[in-house]
C-alpha cells in the first residue's frame, strides 16, 4: 500500500520542534497524564504484572518516559522516538532531574535508555517488553494493524499496552477552513474509534478498552493557532499535501471561512477562534503464545518449539 504519510517530513517536523516543543505542548501532557492514570492498576499488589522492561514508543521530550522509570526504579525503560533532537531534549530532561546520576543512555539504572527509531518497525526482541505506552504518536502511522501487530510481537503474554491518539474530529475546524481556500489538503487525516479498535482486533490483543475525549482550544486567530502547530511539530505531513507555500490569497480565504467560527466577546472565551482536538484512547493485553495474529490479511500463529511435541520411534 502506499503511505498516506511523508514519514520523513514526520521526522523533520518534530525534529525542527524538539527546542521548543513543551512551549505547546498543555494537551500533549494533558493526555499523558490521563493515559498513565490506566496504569495505576498494574500497582495493584494483587497484579502479578512487575514490569521489567517498559518502553515509552514516540517519547518526544522524554516527560513519561521519566515519570515511568520514577514509577518502576527497578525497570529497564526505553524512551524511543523517530527523530533524534526529542531525543536529546530527553537525555537533557532526565539529567536535569534532582540526584539523578549520569543518564542510562548506555545501559545504567538511572534514566531511560534513548532509542532512535520507527513505531513501525521496533528493534527490539520478540516477547521482551512488558508495558508498551505510547501517548499521541499513533496519528502519524497509516497502517495500523501492522504497528499493532509489531507490538504485540515486542511484548511479553500477558503484557499491557496503553496508547492514544488524535481522532477524524480533530481540528475540523480548520480543515473545513482550507477547503474553502483550495482542494488540497492542510490537515492530516486520522483513524476513527472503531478502526482504531478494529486494528487492536485484528493484531489479535485480548481485553481492549477504548475510550474518547474532546478538547477545545482557542486561539486569538488562524495565524496563532498554525504557529502553534509548527511549534509542536504538528504540521501537515500527507504525502499528498501541498508542497509550496499556501500564498497570501488561499490563506486569507481560509482565515476568512475560519472567522465565521468566532465567537462573541461575551460569550465567556473573549471571542476567540475554536480548534477541536479528539482523543482517543486504548488500553489491552497481549494475548498468551499461539493466539494468532493477522498480517497482511492473513492469521499467523507463532508456537514456542519446546512446545512442539516430538514422536519418538
Amino acid at each position: 500500500m502506499s503511505d498516506l504519510f511523508d514519514h520523513r517530513q514526520v521526522r523533520r517536523a518534530f525534529s525542527r520542534s524538539a527546542g521548543h516543543y513543551d512551549e505547546a505542548a498543555a494537551l500533549q501532557r494533558e493526555v499523558g497524564a490521563r493515559l498513565m492514570e490506566a496504569l495505576d492498576y498494574l500497582d495493584d499488589p494483587n497484579v502479578a504484572l512487575q514490569p521489567g522492561c517498559v518502553v515509552d514508543v514516540g517519547c518526544g521530550p522524554g516527560h513519561a518516559a521519566i515519570a515511568l522509570q520514577q514509577r518502576w526504579p527497578k525497570a529497564r525503560v526505553i524512551a524511543l522516538d523517530l527523530a533524534l533532537p526529542m531525543l536529546q531534549a530527553a537525555r537533557a530532561n532526565a539529567g536535569a532531574l534532582p540526584g539523578a546520576r549520569r543518564p542510562r543512555w548506555l545501559g545504567g539504572r538511572a534514566t531511560p535508555i534513548a532509542l532512535c527509531a520507527d513505531a513501525r518497525a521496533l528493534p527490539l526482541a520478540d516477547a521482551s517488553v512488558d508495558v508498551l505506552y505510547s501517548n499521541l504518536c499513533l496519528q502519524w502511522v497509516e497502517d495500523l494493524p501492522a504497528v499493532f501487530a509489531g507490538f504485540r510481537r515486542v511484548l511479553r503474554p500477558g503484557g499491557r499496552l496503553l496508547v492514544s491518539t488524535f481522532g477524524p474530529d480533530t481540528l475540523f475546524e480548520l480543515r473545513g477552513a482550507f477547503a474553502e481556500a483550495d482542494e488540497a489538503p492542510h490537515v492530516s487525516l486520522f483513524p476513527s474509534i472503531a478502526q482504531f479498535g478494529d486494528a487492536l482486533i485484528a493484531a489479535g490483543f485480548r481485553d481492549p478498552v477504548l475510550d474518547r475525549d474532546e478538547f477545545t482550544h482557542r486561539h486569538d486567530s488562524l495565524a496563532s493557532l498554525m504557529r502553534e502547530l509548527r511549534t509542536l511539530g504538528a504540521t501537515n505531513a500527507m504525502a499528498g499535501r501541498r508542497r509550496g507555500f499556501t500564498g497570501r490569497a488561499r490563506f486569507a480565504r481560509a482565515e476568512q471561512a475560519y472567522e465565521v467560527l468566532r465567537g462573541p466577546p461575551g460569550d465567556g472565551h473573549a471571542g476567540r477562534l475554536p480548534a477541536t482536538w479528539e482523543v482517543i484512547y486504548a488500553q489491552a493485553w497481549a494475548p498468551p503464545p499461539g493466539a494468532p495474529i493477522r498480517v497482511g490479511g492473513i492469521d499467523e500463529v507463532q508456537v514456542p518449539v519446546s512446545s512442539i511435541p516430538i514422536r519418538r520411534r
